[in-house]
């Protein structure tokens, strides 16, 4: 199967975030907004890579289109799981966007020399953590073109 060619289609998100208050704000942003993308949401790095490379209870996983990481998370570090994906042959085709809450020089340095596609830094703010998501979106659906999936 390959990502949608018309840029309007739904891709595969694979969220990574542990914090349960932003997996609920980026369900309604999904939802507010009608985007009819499909999120799969995984709370720990481990989970992540466990994902992403079909093992245990994922293996009938679908390959995301864009991944959404946040950064810290327990058991793997969002920068360990960066780094996991971007060795990996079938894996660093996906883009990245780092969607985190730091705005530490040295973890958005750290996470472009990973090779990560983006860096956002999550809002606080409902409605505008609501337009960071949307803005996502738009550009990853409507303006990129995705490569073929996996």
């Amino acid at each position: 199967m390959t990502a949608p060619a018309d840029g309007k289609s739904p891709i595969e998100v694979l969220l990574v975030e542990d914090d349960p208050g932003d997996v609920l704000m980026t369900q309604e942003a999904f939802e507010e907004h009608k985007l009819r993308n499909r999120l799969t949401v995984v709370s720990d790095g481990a989970e992540a890579l466990a994902y992403l490379r079909r093992e245990g209870q994922y293996a009938d996983a679908m390959a995301p289109d864009l991944i959404l990481l946040d950064l810290n998370l327990p058991r793997r570090d969002g920068r360990e799981v960066l780094e996991e994906i971007k060795k990996d042959e079938e894996l660093r085709r996906i883009p990245v966007v780092v969607l985190t809450t730091s705005q530490a020089d040295e973890d958005i340095l750290r996470s472009y020399q990973l090779h990560a596609n983006a860096y956002v830094t999550k809002p606080v703010d409902f409605e505008r953590f609501i337009s960071v998501v949307r803005q996502i979106d738009e550009f990853f659906v409507s303006v990129v073109k995705l490569p073929p999936r996996g």
